[in-house]
Parts: C-alpha cells; structure tokens; sequence
C-alpha cells in the first residue's frame, strides 16, 4: 500500500472509531467542562488580588530603572537570584549583588518607560514579561520568574534582551 493507501486507511478507521471514543454524551461531556473551568466570584477575587501582588513585587525593580537605585533593585529579589543576558555582545552572568551594582553603576533614566507585556500564575509560582525603553539608551525585555514564599512574592531569577545593542 502507498503513503496514500495508508492515510486514507488511517483516516477511515478513525472516522469509524471516533464515535465510541467518548462514554459521555456530548451534553455531559460539556456539562463536565463547564463545571470544571467555572470560576467562583471568590475564585475571581484572588486572581486579580494575586495579579496586583505580582505587579507590586515588580515595581521596586522598575522603580530602579528611573531612579539608578540599586538597593531598590536588590529589595525585589530573593538572596539567591540569578541575572543572565547580554549588552553590546557581552554575555552576562550575574548574581543579585552584582546586578544591583551594575544598575547604580549605570545611574537614573529618567526617560525609561515600561510596560508589563503579561503575568502568569500557578499557584505559588509565577512569570513576567517586563518591556523597557530608554533604559540608558537602550530597550530591553526582561523575563522575570517570581515566587511567593511566606505570602511575599519575590523575584527568583530574570533574563533579558537588549535587542538592537545585543
């Protein structure tokens, strides 16, 4: 049998089959889905109180990017945090400390602007994507992970892209 032999088979035995794949009609079958995504107003509520508890976890950091205060970018991350990325084709490693001098180092941008492109969250456990502009001449997309540990969210580790000065 040709390639085509063989897909129309597959095909036709997956038509055939497909019908009794399911033991639920389509009714309990949506019913099911329906109560498994329903969102309670409570549900609703912690959602977008834990969306705004992430987004004030991150506003020490860009506050920083205006400002040049390294103390203030350090406050935001967890002791063991990681920094990975590159500027003008040098790859950077760093670790927290270092970071926040390298922001004191680079001074205040008053210019910068910022935009928080999306936050995901599970649990515990969430992301970020930070875009900047005029951040010492330069645009940047930072990706953040954070964790709430203690009812605080803090910034485990970030890596970034300094696009056009890569």
């Amino acid at each position: 049998m040709n390639k085509y032999g063989s897909l129309l088979a597959t095909a036709l035995a997956l038509m055939l089959l497909a019908p009794h794949a399911y033991s639920q009609t389509p009714t309990e079958r949506n019913k099911t889905m329906s109560e498994i995504t329903k969102e309670t107003k409570v549900d609703e509520a912690h959602s977008f109180s834990e969306y705004n508890a992430v987004v004030e976890a991150l506003q020490p950091y860009i506050d920083s990017a205006k400002t040049g205060d390294g103390k203030l970018t350090r406050s935001a991350f967890y002791d063991h945090a990681h920094i990975v990325g590159s500027i003008g084709g040098e790859f950077y490693n760093m670790d927290v400390d270092a970071f926040a001098s390298a922001v004191t180092g680079g001074g205040p941008a008053p210019e910068v602007q910022h935009h928080i492109a999306w936050i995901d969250i599970s649990g515990p456990a969430a992301a970020a994507k930070v875009e900047f502009i005029n951040w010492g001449g330069n645009r940047f997309t930072d990706f953040f992970v954070l964790y709430k540990h203690d009812g605080q969210w803090k910034i485990s580790g970030k890596t970034y892209d300094s696009h056009s000065n890569n």
